[in-house]
Formats: structure tokens, C-alpha cells, sequence
């Protein structure tokens, strides 16, 4: 999808420099999956109360597919 938005260069640069992102899009794009990654783990503090979870999406993913597996061979 193509999007014409004002995006402040200083900020653009500074996240292209440290994500070691090769164009504007690939930047942008890890940036709002990141935020998108943030506002789950949020939710999921929210959800279960407070504490210090800080999971990347493959531990999460592994975690749920660990869960997954101990309920299935509890029916095997």
C-alpha cells in the first residue's frame, strides 16, 4: 500500500542508523511491527497483572506452541 506521509528526517535517520535498515520502508515497517510487538506485551501485563515480561515474538510463539503440546499429550 502506497502512503505519502511527513516523516521527521532526524527521527527516520536515527532508526534507519540503528536498525541497520537499507531503505525507508524496511524502517518504517520494523518500526510499527516493534510498536505493534510492545502494545501486545501490554496487553498481556495488563491482561495477567503486573510484572517484567519482556518476550520477543519467537519466545511467545515458542512458549504457546511448549503450551500447545502439553495439552495435546495430555488427550494422547
Amino acid at each position: 500500500m502506497r502512503s505519502t506521509i511527513d516523516i521527521r528526517e532526524d527521527l527516520l535517520e536515527e532508526a534507519m542508523r540503528l536498525t541497520k535498515a537499507k531503505t525507508k520502508k524496511e524502517v518504517v515497517n520494523l518500526s510499527l511491527e516493534e510498536l505493534i510487538r510492545r502494545k501486545r506485551i501490554e496487553e498481556l501485563i495488563a491482561w495477567i497483572g503486573s510484572g517484567d515480561i519482556n518476550l520477543s515474538r519467537e519466545e511467545l510463539d515458542r512458549m504457546r506452541e511448549d503450551d500447545l503440546k502439553q495439552i495435546e499429550s495430555q488427550y494422547e
